[in-house]
């Protein structure tokens, strides 16, 4: 007997609605989210003479510790279905905005039973790729960390000491932070030799000796200076901040180089590290976000719409209107439109297209999202195939394909 399982998920337990083939509920309960109440679900199965394979659940979310429970009891219909087509589905069971957690498990398993054959189920991806995934939010949360910590630095090196800031590249740098940490005030920069400052830099594998005389310039030509008492209100917080930058920073290169070492693990290496520009972070990014499971995006364009790079087309009648999609993984979309950008560095047909289509855009943000939605096409190809991209083949077929027919 099929039965559809609607699950309304919370942090601290979970509403469930068992419903029949004829769309009647024949089970409702309330679990806490741990152990005990996870086997309670299973309990309420078993009452009912049915086996993992009869059931087709449904929730709303793929991140929680439900979904292990699930597959791990070998669930093998789980299907995560999207909050804003529960939200716009609502009115199947009221017209008024009353509703409930229960309500909710109820219409999940009532979606399931009507529209079952317009989702993909969710499969369980490889370790090795879910370990790709944990490693590539923590780098993305850890740039966050330091692009909040060199705004903070900024400010105060401004404030009370603005040579430090134009002294080597980027204030988030190991060696300016390093220097920072070392010489915290214009002073006792100043005091410092040439060959001391050679020194430093020698210490701290500086890869451009050559630029060291204009480097130490720098710190001797005339700078705002601040008095006494400014220098000591933020000499401490300049340090401390520098500290816990440098520590972040490290934190991201060997957060870094571990995702490369799994990454050259993985089946699909190949194919995600030949992505033109793509390199050492969003090549293993861009893996994590079409996952294991071909069967999932069945097509580019259930990848381009989950990215968010292809728009949305109203149309009724004469009336007809685009509009960009909001509606999507703004993480996708931030990987496929960096990976865009990218890829302008060395790929000739990139190029080519951006040229093509950049006149056409609103602005650069709107033409890369269209490189990128291009982009996603070729990749899903790829990942279908298990191919490595080869541009010379790329450009070789397009030349190909428009050659007009006799």
């Amino acid at each position: 007997m099929q039965v559809y399982i609607g699950i309304d998920w919370s942090e601290a337990k979970h509403d469930l609605v068992f419903m029949n083939a004829a769309g009647s509920p024949i089970a409702r309960l309330t679990t806490e989210h741990s152990p005990e109440g996870f086997l309670k679900l299973e309990a309420t199965r078993q009452r009912l003479g049915l086996e993992p394979e009869d059931c087709a659940v449904g929730l709303e979310t793929a991140h929680n510790l439900i979904i292990d429970f699930l597959w791990a009891h070998d669930y093998h219909e789980v299907y995560v279905i999207p909050p804003k087509m529960v939200k716009g589905n609502r009115s199947r069971f009221r017209h008024s905005s009353a509703r409930s957690d229960t309500s909710d498990a109820l219409l999940l398993a009532e979606l399931l039973r009507t529209d079952r054959g317009r989702l993909q189920p969710w499969r369980p991806d490889s370790l090795l790729t879910r370990q790709l995934r944990a490693k590539v939010s923590l780098i993305n949360f850890i740039t966050r960390d330091i692009v909040r910590l060199t705004n903070r630095l900024r400010a105060v090196l401004l404030r009370y000491y603005p040579a430090a800031i134009g002294l080597f590249s980027d204030i988030a740098n190991q060696i300016s932070l390093q220097f920072i940490q070392a010489y915290p005030t214009a002073e006792i920069a100043r005091a410092m030799t040439f060959q001391e400052f050679v020194a430093f830099a020698r210490q701290h594998r500086y890869p451009c000796p050559t630029n060291l005389p204009r480097r130490f310039a720098h710190l001797q030509i005339p700078h705002p200076e601040a008095n006494a008492d400014t220098i000591d209100v933020f000499q401490g917080e300049a340090v401390l901040l520098a500290g816990s930058l440098l520590t972040q920073v490290k934190t991201k290169i060997a957060a870094i180089q571990e995702l490369q070492t799994l990454f050259k693990q993985h089946p699909d290496f190949e194919v995600f590290d030949s992505l033109p520009g793509a390199g050492n972070l969003l090549a293993p990014a861009l893996l994590t976000k079409f996952g294991d499971d071909r069967q999932r995006f069945p097509s580019p364009a259930s990848v381009q719409a989950l990215a968010g790079t292809c728009p949305v087309t109203k149309s009724s009648g004469k009336y007809k209107v685009v509009k960009f999609r909001r509606s999507c993984d703004r993480e996708f979309r931030y990987f496929a439109q960096q990976w865009a950008r990218t890829s302008l560095k060395t790929s000739v047909w990139a190029n080519a297209y951006w040229e093509q289509v950049r006149p056409h855009c609103r602005s650069a943000s709107h033409a890369y999202r269209c490189l990128a939605n291009r982009w996603l096409a070729i990749a899903w190809k790829l990942w279908q195939t298990g191919q490595p991209y080869d541009e010379r083949t790329h450009l070789r077929n397009r030349m190909l394909r428009s050659k007009p027919h006799n």
